[in-house]
């Protein structure tokens, strides 16, 4: 018996006449807000300019949501492209399945165009953004739980997620609870989040290392997330996708902050450092 769980939303979708408004699309926006706010607050504190921060959003943003796109489609082709299913789904952002590594890899892209503009070097405001970045994640998470999407298995402890018979997996449709993962990977994102901060104040890790934590730390949460997880993904020798890329991910982060480990302290004029 289930003394407590999470309920199900009442609604992901509210309609301002015939326009949509989407939860899953408020939770990425608010976490974008957050992340280019606290990294303009995070540069200027390191003596960079504050316009330099929106500069490089405005290409690292737009680059970061087809990169995630673009990921998921092409990990999941047969959800858009098999007989039957209707390609033009593939555009549906709204509907969820933005890949985190295709957003980060496209958005790097797209910040060392604005970084190079501005004259600016990558590593260094990789480094202020990783902190806000992980928390962004953390709250456009919760896009997943409006959307009743990317699950774990069914479950019967007291934060057991209800999910509604819609959207329930067909070989457990009489099952209404299940592992709320999006709530795991939010908090693990939090809890990251925290240890930069941390980990930045007390080793003082520069030119891209504190991002290099970052990238490491995220994929050793979503190695154990990912192994809960009952939604749809394709298998590579028995482990899913997104497992692969994580581990990839996390041993060249491992690597870059092995070969990176030197000094610890801050320059000694950090603000003049910023700029190339």
């Amino acid at each position: 018996m289930v003394l407590a769980y999470i309920p199900s939303p009442p609604q992901g979708v509210w309609h301002l006449g015939p326009l949509p408004i989407r939860a899953y699309a408020l939770c990425i926006l608010l976490g974008i807000a957050v992340a280019v706010w606290w990294t303009r607050r995070r540069w200027v504190a390191r003596g960079g300019a504050a316009d330099d921060v929106l500069d490089v959003a405005i290409w690292a943003v737009p680059f970061g949501i087809v990169g995630g796109r673009l990921y998921h489609v092409i990990s999941d082709p047969e959800l858009y492209f098999a007989p039957g299913r209707e390609p033009i789904r593939a555009l549906y952002i709204w509907d969820g399945g933005l890949g985190i590594w295709g957003a980060v890899a496209l958005g790097a892209l797209g910040a060392w165009i604005g970084c190079r503009r501005r004259g600016i070097r990558l590593a260094d405001f990789a480094d202020a953004m990783a902190p806000p970045l992980v928390l962004a994640q953390a709250i456009g998470r919760w896009g997943n739980y409006f959307n009743q999407e990317l699950f774990g298995g069914p479950t019967t402890l007291p934060w057991g997620l209800e999910i509604d018979p819609a959207h329930r997996p067909p070989d457990t449709p009489d099952i209404a609870m299940y592992q709320p993962t999006f709530l795991y990977e939010s908090l693990w994102d939090v809890g990251v989040a925290l240890l930069l901060v941390w980990a930045e104040r007390r080793f003082g890790l520069r030119r891209g290392r504190l991002f290099a934590l970052y990238v490491a730390a995220y994929t050793a949460g979503r190695a154990w997330v990912e192994a809960l997880r009952v939604d749809h993904a394709n298998h590579v020798l028995g482990l899913r996708l997104n497992d692969w890329t994580s581990l990839v991910v996390f041993l060249g982060a491992l690597v870059f902050l092995i070969r990176r480990r030197s000094s610890a302290q801050k320059p000694p004029d950090e603000s003049a450092e910023l700029r190339r």
